[in-house]
């Protein structure tokens, strides 16, 4: 399930150049403005019955559509904290390309991290890796992955999977995608499977190099034909 506490982003790095959700050929371009959404408290939020509208036991993608750690939330995201505190049946999955202001946007009991939070730290390509993953492993996190999603071109993360459980590969979607050649997404695998963590190849992305070959794929067909290759390690299930 996801939460959009707020919504609204802007670019912040070359992988949010074509953004499927805000890009200049999205249906929300020029929707930059950070606002609170009515499904802020989403999560101890109750039916008319009583009973929790978020069922325990489930995955909570959370701003995935913005960003959690975006400067224009602060005023709300010590709220935010507080609702992920109160429901530890819950994992809350965090992403974000802003991993720079998290030591400055914790709450005062995160201590060495909350259980129920995996933070992800989106890289695109090899200088966004060495610039955003050296800060991602100096913070005190007790569950945190890697995104290359979209995935600009090969990357290597090897020096940086000692703390990390789990990395996610995908391509880049919408009528400017940038391609995502294959040959990227087998060597992070690599890298991984040397690492002994998890691996998930999320999506093609609409333009996909696959040997000598470039095809476009329907968006809706992505995730499937990423699946049909069979790569993936260990239990998707949490990222998928």
């Amino acid at each position: 399930m996801n939460w959009e506490p707020w919504t609204g982003c802007y670019y912040e790095s070359e992988g949010c150049k074509y953004c499927y959700y805000y890009g200049p050929f999205s249906k929300r371009y020029g929707q930059n403005a950070i606002e609170k959404t009515q499904d802020f408290s989403k999560p101890v939020d109750r039916h008319k019955n009583g009973s929790l509208k978020m069922k325990s036991n489930s995955s909570v993608a959370t701003c995935f559509a913005t960003d959690f750690f975006i400067a224009e939330a602060d005023e709300w995201r010590g709220q935010a904290w507080s609702f992920i505190k109160q429901r530890q049946d819950l994992d809350f999955l965090i992403l974000t390309k802003r991993i720079d202001r998290f030591a400055v946007s914790l709450p005062d009991d995160w201590g060495d991290g909350y259980g129920n939070v995996y933070i992800g730290c989106t890289v695109e390509n090899q200088e966004i890796a060495d610039y955003r993953l050296p800060l991602f492993a100096s913070y005190p996190i007790k569950r945190r992955f890697i995104a290359c999603s979209p995935i600009l071109g090969p990357i290597d993360l090897s020096k940086y999977l000692g703390k990390v459980s789990h990395v996610t590969v995908g391509g880049e979607s919408g009528r400017q995608a940038r391609e995502c050649d294959f040959s990227w997404v087998m060597d992070i695998r690599a890298q991984c499977l040397e690492a002994g963590i998890s691996f998930w190849f999320k999506n093609t992305g609409s333009l996909f190099r696959n040997g000598e070959g470039t095809q476009r794929i329907n968006l809706y067909k992505q995730h499937a034909v990423a699946r049909e290759f069979d790569i993936n390690i260990g239990d998707e299930a949490m990222f998928g």
